[in-house]
């Protein structure tokens, strides 16, 4: 692994940092001040009934367009910034660093984009690239359903060719953030009976309000509406409208999942988490500091192994990273630094709340915005699916299992 910077990836870092003490938004700056960081704020914000918050995403977003960092994987030519893998780094953890929202939405910047670039034609390039990139559209994933998530291979979405035109019908579930999303792109199965991987095929809806498209919110035990499910019925989708090969969508599938996986910005995330329960410990004035008494004393060591954590989830982000920089592709690497993460964010949410004891479950502060650490009640019931979604513990596990130790299967 490489910790250090060279020379040229020095100028970068700062380049980056001068960007984000001039152009980022006050009201990102304020947000990333925050103990407990908001979903999907650009996104959010984007389609917010409040001016401020509108102009604030477009703020950013020309910002980061403007220097091809709103999309810094995609190439030049398609207005990308055509980073290499460590300068991607180095922009995912300063924008972690500074708690800078990223913008254009994960479905079309992280997903949609690079497929597209790989598999589409030049006319659905040249129709859709342009808007992902300025912001003006954003993508939901269908991929998911109720029958068919760890196994995504059995999904029964059906799309059946009529004329020049596809129909869809079926259920896609756990669509993140798609009430939020201007269209939706969805694995479809198009041959019923080829094998499971095959006869699957990657289509485009390229509006949201398509008659028959129907999002219904799901709200978790948080209170959020994050997830959704979306129901087709007699969706209509031009055949131009189909990205790569029909009964071949689960390659270009593939293509889409094979995004960068160091992981930095949850190494950081957790990282500032903790540092700021620490923070607020070494206060003789917090609001809440008289109530914790004796549970600090007893959680020293839990605490300290919070942080010799993060640590470790920094080494497993700076492995990732080092072997895509070097041109090697991370396995059950990548499996084991998402693992790491989505388990260290339990622990996390688990130790600040047993800090603050029956403090920990107030939820009336969180709402209220005082984002004191006191609030962990959200950071806990919201860590119980982090371990599921991304690919479960047990997929994880199984995959470091046979790939990294070598075991049998089965």
């Amino acid at each position: 692994m490489d910790w250090n910077d060279t020379q040229e990836q020095a100028t970068f870092r700062d380049q980056v940092q001068e960007l984000l003490d001039t152009k980022l938004p006050k009201r990102y700056v304020d947000m990333g001040k925050e103990v407990h960081q908001r979903e999907r704020p650009w996104e959010n914000d984007r389609k917010s009934e409040d001016p401020e918050a509108r102009k604030a995403a477009e703020d950013w977003m020309e910002a980061l367009s403007g220097e091809g960092w709103a999309a810094p994987h995609w190439p030049k030519e398609y207005g990308g910034g055509g980073l290499k893998p460590m300068e991607q780094f180095i922009l995912n953890q300063e924008l972690a660093q500074f708690g800078a929202p990223t913008v254009g939405g994960s479905g079309g910047i992280n997903k949609l984009g690079p497929s597209l670039i790989v598999h589409g034609t030049d006319e659905q390039k040249e129709k859709y690239l342009p808007p992902i990139m300025s912001g003006e559209v954003t993508w939901a994933q269908g991929f998911s359903e109720p029958g068919a998530g760890s196994d995504l291979a059995g999904l029964q979405t059906s799309a059946v060719r009529d004329g020049d035109e596809y129909v869809i019908n079926g259920q896609k579930i756990w669509t993140s953030a798609a009430h939020l999303n201007d269209a939706i792109f969805a694995l479809t199965r198009t041959d019923p009976n080829a094998p499971k991987h095959r006869g699957i095929s990657f289509l485009m809806i390229d509006d949201i309000k398509t008659p028959g498209l129907t999002i219904r919110p799901i709200v978790d035990m948080a209170n959020k509406h994050y997830f959704n499910e979306t129901f087709f019925e007699d969706v209509r989708t031009p055949v131009s409208n189909l990205l790569g090969e029909e009964n071949r969508g689960w390659y270009v599938g593939m293509t889409l999942l094979d995004n960068e996986r160091s992981n930095i910005a949850g190494a950081v995330g957790s990282r500032k988490s903790l540092m700021a329960l620490i923070n607020y410990l070494g206060t003789d004035d917090g609001k809440y500091r008289s109530h914790i008494g004796k549970r600090e004393t007893g959680m020293r060591a839990e605490i300290a192994d919070r942080y010799i954590e993060t640590e470790v989830m920094f080494q497993f982000s700076f492995r990732v990273i080092s072997m895509h920089n070097s041109g090697q592709l991370p396995n059950y690497e990548a499996s084991t630094s998402k693992l790491f993460n989505s388990e260290l964010t339990q622990r996390l949410a688990r130790t600040g709340s047993q800090l603050f004891g029956l403090y920990g479950a107030l939820w009336s502060e969180r709402e209220a915005g005082d984002y004191v650490p006191v609030s962990y009640a959200g950071d806990y019931v919201q860590s119980v699916p982090a371990t599921i979604r991304g690919g479960t513990s047990e997929i994880q596990r199984n995959i470091i299992a046979t790939r990294g130790l070598g075991l049998p299967r089965g």
